[in-house]
């Protein structure tokens, strides 16, 4: 089916064929017949970048009055990034109707500036919750006039805590003919809303509720907590064209590990709370540009981001709701391209992944985590691609050929190729050489194979006993925490520079563990240790004889 047979006027046809719209999405051809009558309430369910913006922007500038200079539409969506782009949108669509004007009101910017483009007679107000009620409170905006209401992400600004907002806006906009409310979910908050303040709307559902969309292959990665970094380092480097989005739960944790991504020359920076809005629109545009190859952002920072080209999205950790999955999934696997959204989760989450599964009617696919050789081998590979890609037809290169040929006629074809593979890959290569195997495998059988390794040095039955040259010491870490055997005794050695011949038998616990260590390297490990952080929880580590909680081996 084509736009014009949707009913679609010709001068917004001729704008959208100048942007390179040829057929309508599903959203669309569902939604706009519906919307066109512009007295119909409505709720349509589909995932970010299916096209929602032009399903609800194209009837809005077909239905709206260009004679009458007061705003007729509203567009409510949850954050600058989003209310910016539905602007960008619908002023694009409208390229060939300049007749009709879009302003765009949010937080973070002046005021002052948006109430005189108001006055300048713009038909169509896209805003955000909190700076419309400023504009209401300040007589600003006259919404008297607003004809037709559109909720953008209804579950998200829900989500965010803006359903008396929402309430108050409905509410301040008594003569309106319609609600047009859009979400990638429906929560029982949307159904309310609905309900309340919309008569017998049409409801249309592309695909399932809270489908994921089809175009993104979900997988994830078994890992420990303590490896959950090493394992998202490895799989950035496996991914060598990679441009994402890493979702962490905490702006702690964003900031974390932006820090130790870019102490490593990674090109990459954090989208938090605590950023100033000078600073986030700083971080969007890099982002946007591609001057960054990653952005390592909250929940809520990353709400509304619209980025074209986005391969990735990696889950460091999974979101409390599972809802939330979708809308962080859906950041990637745009506008009808392929996506990966990638999740580390240790054995004990792998239920949760179930959850998800269900919820978004799509299965995940585990991997193992590559080993260093196999980042290598990518990376090589990626390299080569890019030196057969390069564009040699500007510049004057064959100036320097014969010098070229007069410095390498002594050498073989294939020590120029090692030399620049040496050249290129040195450092990675020394990097990934002995790199450790960071999957996950069955605790008894690593525990086994510790319990072996110490028989085969000597020392099991010594430290099993408790000997006189050993001492106790407990520290607030347990399985609990992600860790089994293997990967805590790593997590201790590497915490306190220490080396495994000082240590004796562990015994773990789901809240806590003991460990058996040499008496003239315990104070050196609690001093390494008492007192840091591991996931935002610091940690306690002291003798169990003096002051620790006891337990015998």
């Amino acid at each position: 089916m084509s736009f014009e047979a949707l009913g679609i006027e010709a001068s917004l046809l001729e704008g959208i064929q100048s942007l390179g719209f040829k057929e309508p999405t599903p959203i669309q051809e569902q939604a706009i017949p519906i919307l066109l009558s512009g007295t119909k309430d409505f709720v349509g369910l589909a995932q970010t970048g299916t096209g929602k913006t032009a399903a609800f922007g194209l009837p809005l500038l077909q239905l709206i009055d260009s004679a009458k200079r007061t705003p007729q539409a509203l567009v409510v969506c949850p954050t600058r990034e989003l209310c910016m782009q539905i602007t960008k949108d619908i002023t694009n669509f409208s390229i060939k109707k300049r007749s009709i004007q879009s302003v765009a009101v949010y937080g973070g910017a002046s005021i002052g500036q948006q109430i005189r483009e108001l006055k300048q007679g713009a038909q169509i107000v896209v805003a955000t919750p909190g700076r419309l009620i400023d504009l209401i409170e300040r007589r600003a905006i006259n919404l008297e006039n607003i004809s037709y209401i559109v909720l953008d992400e209804a579950d998200e600004m829900l989500n965010m805590g803006f359903r008396e907002d929402i309430e108050f806006i409905l509410g301040n906009t008594p003569n309106r003919n319609s609600i047009w409310l859009f979400s990638a979910t429906m929560p029982s908050e949307v159904r309310q809303v609905s309900k309340r303040y919309m008569k017998q709307p049409a409801e249309i559902t592309i695909g399932k509720v809270n489908a994921a969309n089809v175009n993104i292959d979900h997988q994830f990665y078994v890992t420990s907590g303590v490896n959950r970094y090493q394992t998202l380092k490895r799989i950035i480097d496996f991914n060598p064209g990679i441009f994402g989005i890493i979702f962490t739960r905490t702006k702690a944790d964003a900031q974390h590990i932006t820090e130790s991504l870019i102490r490593e020359g990674y090109d990459i920076e954090a989208l938090h709370g605590d950023l100033t809005q000078q600073q986030r629109d700083k971080v969007m545009a890099r982002f946007r540009e591609k001057s960054l190859q990653l952005l390592i952002a909250t929940d809520v920072a990353a709400r509304g981001i619209d980025v074209q080209g986005i391969t990735h999205v990696i889950n460091y950790e999974l979101p409390d709701d599972p809802e939330v999955y979708t809308h962080r999934s859906g950041r990637t696997g745009r506008a009808g391209n392929s996506g990966i959204c990638i999740s580390l989760v240790t054995q004990r989450e792998v239920y949760r992944l179930r959850q998800v599964e269900k919820l978004i009617n799509n299965r995940f696919h585990k991997l193992d985590i590559p080993s260093g050789k196999d980042v290598c081998r990518k990376q090589f590979f990626h390299f080569i691609d890019k030196m057969f890609k390069a564009d040699i037809s500007h510049g004057e290169y064959e100036t320097y050929l014969p010098l070229l040929r007069e410095k390498f006629a002594s050498m073989e074809k294939e020590e120029i190729l090692q030399r620049v593979a040496a050249l290129e890959f040195d450092r990675f290569l020394q990097y990934y050489e002995n790199a450790a195997d960071l999957n996950m495998r069955d605790d008894r059988k690593n525990e086994r194979g510790v319990q072996r390794r110490e028989k085969e040095m000597g020392r099991s039955s010594q430290r099993s006993s408790g000997g006189s040259g050993y001492t106790k010491l407990f520290i607030n870490l347990g399985t609990k925490d992600g860790f089994y055997k293997a990967s805590f005794l790593q997590f201790i050695l590497d915490m306190s520079d220490l080396s495994k011949d000082v240590l004796g038998r562990i015994d773990m616990k789901e809240m806590n563990s003991w460990v058996e260590i040499d008496k003239g390297a315990a104070n050196q490990m609690v001093k390494s240790i008492d007192g840091k952080k591991f996931k935002g929880r610091k940690i306690r580590m002291n003798d169990a004889d003096s002051g620790g909680p006891r337990n015998r081996f």
